[in-house]
């Protein structure tokens, strides 16, 4: 019989004793207050608060437009199908990471409290996609199946599941210097790397075909999930920092620039990808732009990481930073207020 995660004590739990990872036997991982960590609490009150659900969302404008044959250029049906066809299985990719990687080595109550608030998200994510994919009436193999079939997405995917491998290893030991920086890899990976970076050209892409009031409910449907990804990303690099500032010496200047080269070779497979997707300008978009937008977005996620900017890249798209930003605004294609039917409480 194993040993229970619990055990028979009258010694209460206080906040000195509680850590993110490698807690002691005597902290019980089931026991959430005292609660130490009040940012992550604040993450899930927040995730809360935004809730939406993809069938909320209207789609009869889109399947109008996307039957006339006049309505969309072959290069853009090509980008908006290169853009499903990525998040349809990236968002189960970061859910199987999140619960069969990252939930049984974080042992804090309150991060673990948000972590299944972020599944349920992930879980909405491809529920959305699904649910755009059949409104359209597209072939659902096609599109759930890209990732196998496109080499720019699969190079994207390959890449960052690697990290999971390690982990998932019953031998890892957090505890000693290789095991944590192998796990920090991950978190790095799947928060910096995949919602930090890697959804970033398709966000920019299908928002802009939004701002012309084109193909507006799966739109909408982006513009929430792009929030919500935010608040995954933030709460994933608040996540890394802790570790780091509660395991000194784990984050050293070799480890350093093990992740500055593994974000930059993420900014090369994004460029690649942007490329396959955007042959040919579009949307006043191209290929060119998107390099530069990626490489701003990457600097900022270097620099939460408390690592040096690589870039020095400027933002192309300002108008994105309002889209992420802003708490309550009229959505672009005049439908209804793009807040969630809760988000009243959430602070951008």
């Amino acid at each position: 019989m194993s040993e229970p995660c619990f055990r028979m004590s009258k010694e209460r739990i206080t906040v000195e004793n509680k850590r993110i990872i490698n807690n002691d036997r005597a902290v019980d991982c089931n026991q959430l207050v005292p609660i130490k960590y009040k940012w992550a609490w604040n993450f899930y009150l927040d995730g809360c608060a935004n809730h939406w659900m993809p069938t909320e969302v209207p789609m009869q404008r889109d399947i109008e437009q996307w039957r006339d044959p006049n309505a969309f250029s072959p290069e853009e049906r090509h980008v908006i199908k290169r853009t499903f066809g990525f998040f349809s299985t990236a968002e189960t990719l970061v859910g199987n990471n999140l619960v069969l990687a990252i939930y049984k080595i974080i042992d804090n109550p309150e991060c673990r409290q948000y972590l299944l608030r972020q599944a349920f998200e992930e879980a909405i994510h491809v529920h959305a996609f699904q649910y755009i994919v059949q409104s359209l009436s597209l072939d659902e193999r096609e599109m759930f199946n890209m990732y196998r079939e496109v080499e720019a997405i699969y190079n994207k995917d390959e890449y960052v599941m690697s990290c999971t491998d390690g982990i998932l290893d019953s031998d890892i030991d957090t505890k000693t210097k290789k095991g944590l920086q192998k796990f920090l890899k991950n978190l790095v990976g799947f928060y910096a790397i995949t919602e930090g970076i890697f959804f970033y050209s398709g966000f920019v892409t299908m928002l802009s075909f939004g701002r012309q009031n084109r193909i507006p409910g799966t739109c909408e449907q982006i513009q929430y999930i792009l929030r919500d990804e935010s608040i995954h990303m933030n709460f994933g690099i608040e996540l890394i920092n802790t570790i780091r500032d509660e395991n000194p010496g784990v984050w050293d200047s070799e480890f350093d620039q093990e992740i500055i080269e593994f974000i930059k070779t993420a900014v090369s497979l994004e460029h690649n990808y942007s490329a396959e997707c955007l042959p040919t300008g579009i949307l006043g978009l191209n290929t060119d732009l998107l390099k530069e937008y990626i490489e701003y977005i990457a600097d900022r996620r270097f620099e939460r990481l408390r690592l040096p900017k690589q870039y020095n890249a400027s933002n192309p798209f300002p108008w994105m930073s309002e889209v992420i930003d802003l708490k309550k605004e009229k959505n672009f294609f005049e439908t209804r207020v793009t807040e969630y039917q809760t988000g009243g409480a959430l602070e951008w």
